[in-house]
């Protein structure tokens, strides 16, 4: 069994629940959006990775490990499009895992929930990104994240927020998956400034806004992209 990886490379987590985490990096090609603040746009397209093998993958991650090493981060693109090899990779080497995905294929996250630690659920406004079957996604998304907290993943949800982002919409997305997760005090919501944060250093009220908003729902955190700040990958 082989998927398309672009790279395979150690950094530390700037995102989410386990930023500061030294992590290794496992972004695979291929997606099934196409977000406008996308800051990998070369991983949209699965021919951009090489095909690789459940063993070289595992050849390549022990050649870089560290003794500070917390978790293998498979990210993308998408990496739900590579569920089935994923899960094969996991099912014999037994690392911790965080799952950076969209949420858009729920079926697809079943094959994995059992075998993964960590899970970042990307959700996605109505202006993020283009092209069909938005109607449903908030709904795919609850279903993952309903999935992944039955599993007891550890699952955030991320919000990237662009200076076009309203407050109410933000509190609408936030109110929606509180009324439709089973239990919401296993979810936190991550509010992501969207990079480069010059809009946001004079717009601080906004932020405090927003996340006045979500914490009426769910707990909240407001944390920008730190490896950017640091200039790492």
């Amino acid at each position: 069994m082989k998927a398309p990886i672009m790279e395979v490379f150690s950094s530390i987590q700037g995102e989410g629940l386990l930023i500061g985490r030294r992590q290794i990096f496992v972004r695979f090609a291929g997606c099934n959006m196409d977000c406008s603040y996308c800051d990998t746009v070369k991983s949209r397209n699965s021919s951009a990775g090489r095909e690789t093998t459940i063993d070289e993958l595992q050849k390549k991650i022990e050649s870089i490990l560290t003794p500070d090493f917390h978790s293998i981060s498979f990210t993308g693109g998408e990496p739900l499009l590579q569920a089935d090899f994923i899960k094969k990779f996991l099912e014999k080497n037994k690392y911790k895992s965080l799952l950076e995905t969209n949420g858009s294929l729920p079926e697809e996250v079943k094959k994995l929930a059992n075998l993964i630690s960590h899970a970042s659920v990307d959700i996605k406004l109505p202006e993020h990104f283009s092209g069909d079957n938005k109607d449903d996604l908030i709904e795919r998304e609850i279903d993952s994240l309903n999935i992944l907290i039955s599993r007891r993943v550890k699952v955030y949800c991320k919000v990237v927020m662009l200076p076009t982002t309203k407050v109410d919409t933000i509190g609408h997305v936030a109110k929606t998956i509180k009324e439709n997760i089973s239990d919401p005090s296993r979810v936190v919501m991550v509010l992501q400034p969207a990079s480069p944060l010059d809009y946001w250093v004079q717009h601080t009220p906004k932020l405090f806004k927003m996340s006045e908003k979500v914490g009426e729902h769910l707990n909240v955190l407001t944390i920008p992209q730190v490896h950017k700040l640091l200039e790492v990958r």
